[in-house]
C-alpha cells in the first residue's frame, strides 16, 4: 500500500517507520528540514513542504495514495488546514490526528470519519495493562468489549479450553495462546520471543507463563484473571 504521512513527530516519524519496515511505500511530509533529513534513509520518500499550502500540497501524489495520515500534534491549526486540504483533495481514505476534545469536534464537523488518539490510545492501554492482573497488551473495541493479551494464570495450567470452561464460566473467548521461547539474537544474546500457536480449539492446552488472547467483556476478563 501507498501511504502519506503529514508530520514528522514522534508519532508520525514512527508510524512511517514503521510501515516501511512492514513492506509498504511511505511519503513522510514535514515542513521542517532537519525532520526530512533526519528520515530520508529510513523511509521510502522524505518531502520537506508545508502541508497547509494550497499550492504546496499540489505536488503530492494524492491521488495515487491509499491512505494519508495527518500526524501533526503540536499545531492544531496546521492539522486542521492540513486536514481540510486533504478533504478537499478527496483523497481515499483520510486519517486525522486530534490532541484535544475541540479539535476532535472540529475533525468531527469536517466529516472525517477516522480520528486517531494516540497519547490516548496510549493511556488507556497502560491503564488496563496496570490496573489487571496479568495484562500483557490490550485492544479495545467499540463499547464494553475488548481484546487482551494476558498470562495464563496458575489455576488454568495443564488443562484445555474445553476442560476450562471459559465461555460458560466468565462469557469469554479465548482466540488464540502465545508461547514464550528462548531464542538467540544474532550476537549470541538468549531472550524469549512470542510464537502465536494459530487459532485455538477446544482441544488447546493451557500453560502457565503463556498468553493467551482473549475476547470478551472487560468486566468478565477481569473476573477470569482474578480467577
Amino acid at each position: 500500500m501507498k501511504f502519506i504521512i503529514i508530520g514528522l513527530g514522534n508519532f508520525g516519524s514512527s508510524l512511517a517507520q514503521k510501515l516501511t519496515r512492514m513492506g509498504h511505500e511511505v511519503i513522510g511530509v514535514d515542513n521542517k528540514m532537519s525532520k526530512v533529513e533526519a528520515l530520508k534513509e529510513k523511509i521510502t520518500h522524505t518531502i520537506s513542504l508545508d502541508a497547509t499550502d494550497e499550492q504546496a500540497v499540489e505536488h503530492l501524489p494524492l491521488k495515487d495514495s491509499d491512505i494519508v495520515m495527518v500526524c501533526i500534534g503540536e499545531d492544531e491549526g496546521a492539522n486542521i488546514l492540513a486536514t481540510a486540504l486533504m478533504k478537499r483533495s478527496k483523497v481515499k481514505r483520510l486519517i486525522s490526528r486530534a490532541v484535544s476534545t475541540l479539535h476532535e469536534t472540529i475533525l468531527e464537523a469536517m466529516l472525517v470519519d477516522e480520528i486517531i488518539h494516540p497519547e490516548e490510545e496510549t493511556a488507556e492501554r497502560w491503564a488496563k495493562k496496570l490496573n489487571m492482573k496479568g495484562v500483557v497488551d490490550s485492544f479495545d473495541l467499540p463499547g464494553e468489549f475488548c481484546i487482551v493479551e494476558a498470562a495464563i494464570p496458575d489455576h488454568l495450567d495443564g488443562i484445555t479450553l474445553e476442560e476450562a470452561e471459559l465461555n460458560k464460566k466468565y462469557n469469554v473467548i479465548v482466540l488464540t495462546t502465545i508461547e514464550m521461547k528462548e531464542v538467540k539474537s544474532e550476537i549470541g544474546v538468549t531472550k524469549k520471543a512470542p510464537q502465536v500457536s494459530g487459532i485455538a480449539s477446544s482441544q488447546t492446552i493451557l500453560h502457565e507463563g503463556d498468553i493467551m488472547v482473549v475476547y470478551g467483556r472487560t468486566s468478565d476478563i477481569e473476573q477470569l484473571l482474578k480467577g
